[in-house]
């Protein structure tokens, strides 16, 4: 018996390492459709591919390694040479941009190598910026249970993990960072990381550390003090684990969901069925959706207080949602990088149709 199982196909582990995608990513990939494996074992739930389909994995990568979009890899990869030239010159405005971020990232290791700080943390400023603005709005606007007020900060070896959660949305984050000398966890007062976006986003890089009562942030030779609060957040990891398993998974534009979710206070229907989302609003607003679908159609209600923080906080063009059932917590997923999850909870379906038959 070879590492591949048999003389032709390979496991998900060994085409991750061959073509640099990790197996969530490749899971991820054949739940839209886009590389979908040779064979699945129906008692273990494996995954098992061909080695020919390492190349097609590794261009999937190195496409969405710049940034390139879901539904235009499956153009590029359909077979039309011309096509395909012409969608990548046309992403090539895209790459400046990136090649930006690369060049903030390359100073933040740079700066970071060697920092030996027990309990330092080196980061880019902007992106703790943007990971703040994509968690906090999901801590609680009340003092009932404390330590949802705030946000809880994990470091670890390679990165740090901001999670917040009101009971009724959930949001958990996690960016690299260099080369912390410890692991460390703290729950900041969500205020005060509010308080000190805006001068992140003026900063290159930032050093976060823990102390007594503070989580203390240094920037450009200024130090601020946020305020930690001294109480259990909940076990947000186990309440992950427990998501009962989905039935639904719908893959859909994140810009088009959001436009109908924006600036409107009340409760919106999701009605999915083959390849089209039908979006009804009790004001008689109503807008049909192209989507990627998996398993059978549902219909499931969100308030819109709750459902337009986590599609405007989500990464990339376009978002995944994994539904159990109409009345369980829906999984957001990033469609351009799996490090944002979020969890929100329906509201009260007027139609009550639930899955559909």
């Amino acid at each position: 018996m070879t590492e591949f199982g048999s003389a032709e196909l390979m496991t998900i582990g060994v085409l991750a390492r061959a073509s640099g995608l990790t197996p969530s990513a490749l899971r991820f990939y054949d739940d839209c459709g886009l590389l979908v494996p040779a064979r699945v074992d129906g008692v273990t739930g494996y995954r098992y591919y061909r080695e020919s389909q390492c190349a097609r994995a590794v261009t999937i990568r190195q496409l969405r390694g710049i940034g390139v979009p879901l539904e235009i890899i499956s153009e590029i990869l359909a077979g039309d040479v011309e096509q395909a030239a012409r969608l990548l010159d046309a992403h090539v405005l895209e790459l400046r941009r990136q090649a930006d971020e690369a060049a903030v990232v390359a100073c933040t290791i740079k700066s970071s190598i060697g920092n030996e700080a027990a309990g330092q943390t080196v980061l880019s400023a902007t992106t703790l910026a943007a990971a703040i603005d994509q968690v906090r709005s999901a801590t609680a606007r009340t003092g009932e249970i404390p330590a949802l007020a705030g946000v809880l900060i994990e470091a670890s070896a390679s990165s740090l993990t901001l999670t917040a959660t009101d009971r009724y949305r959930l949001s958990t984050r996690t960016v690299a960072v260099g080369r912390p000398a410890a692991d460390w966890s703290l729950v900041v007062d969500a205020g005060d990381l509010a308080s000190i976006g805006s001068w992140l986003r003026e900063a290159e890089e930032v050093t976060v550390a823990p102390q007594t009562g503070a989580l203390v942030v240094v920037a450009g030779g200024i130090e601020h003090r946020c305020r930690t609060i001294d109480d259990s957040f909940p076990d947000y990891r186990a309440m992950l684990a427990g998501l009962a398993p989905v039935r639904t998974r719908v893959l859909v534009i994140r810009d088009r969901l959001l436009d109908m979710t924006e600036g409107y206070d009340g409760t919106i229907v999701f009605s999915v069925e083959a390849a089209e989302l039908v979006l009804s609003r009790a004001d008689g607003r109503t807008e049909r959706l192209p989507v990627a679908l998996t398993g059978p159609g549902i219909d499931v209600a969100f308030a819109t207080t709750t459902l337009s923080p986590a599609i405007r906080a989500a990464l990339g063009p376009e978002i995944m949602l994994d539904i159990a059932a109409p009345d369980l917590p829906v999984l957001i997923r990033s469609a351009t990088d799996g490090d944002l999850t979020t969890l929100v909870m329906p509201t009260a379906n007027p139609n009550s149709k639930g899955h559909k038959s």
